[in-house]
């Protein structure tokens, strides 16, 4: 494991460069995907199911590479729900008949290709006093917090939409 590790050390620059790389395409993934979401209506299972399977990553931290200290949680978590606000602000709904929508937002791409620069030069800040994998399990933490506050804040508004068309009929 210690090999491993130090390989990983010695390759440090080349895997920043192409994990960046791949964090670009996803983001470009992301944009097209959440245009695609956008002509469909949201329903209980499109809402939860994207946090429940994302919760599958934190088994990282049955690994001691990717264990955090307190102060690392903490950080990660305030972080992620600063960056939910942007999801939230950003977020209309639209109601289509019986059916409520996410309107399309001109600002997602531009907020998502800023998340990722700023996730970027955090990366290179923290990676001076932080190994790999604490960083990887921070920026885990930080993403998981963004999507669950964002689910839980669209689940509120699927529920009171349905609540008020059921007291509409």
């Amino acid at each position: 494991m210690n090999e491993f590790l130090s390989f990983l050390k010695e390759q440090e620059d080349t895997l920043f460069i192409i994990l960046s790389i791949g964090a670009i395409f996803m983001g470009i993934g992301v944009i097209i995907w959440r245009n695609k979401e956008t002509k469909t209506p949201l329903y209980l299972k499109k809402i939860i199911i994207p946090p429940i399977m994302m919760s599958t990553g934190a088994l990282m931290f049955v690994f001691p590479y990717f264990r955090l200290d307190g102060a690392m949680i903490i950080e990660s978590i305030v972080v992620g729900a600063i960056f939910s606000l942007l999801l939230l602000i950003t977020t209309k709904y639209e109601a289509r008949g019986d059916e409520l929508f996410v309107k399309p937002s001109k600002l997602f791409p531009v907020i998502l290709i800023g998340l990722l620069i700023i996730r970027t030069v955090m990366k290179q800040v923290l990676s001076v006093n932080t190994t790999p994998g604490e960083i990887g399990g921070m920026f885990f933490l930080l993403a998981f917090t963004m999507i669950v506050i964002w689910r839980i804040s669209m689940l509120r508004h699927y529920l009171k939409f349905k609540k008020s068309r059921q007291e509409g009929n």
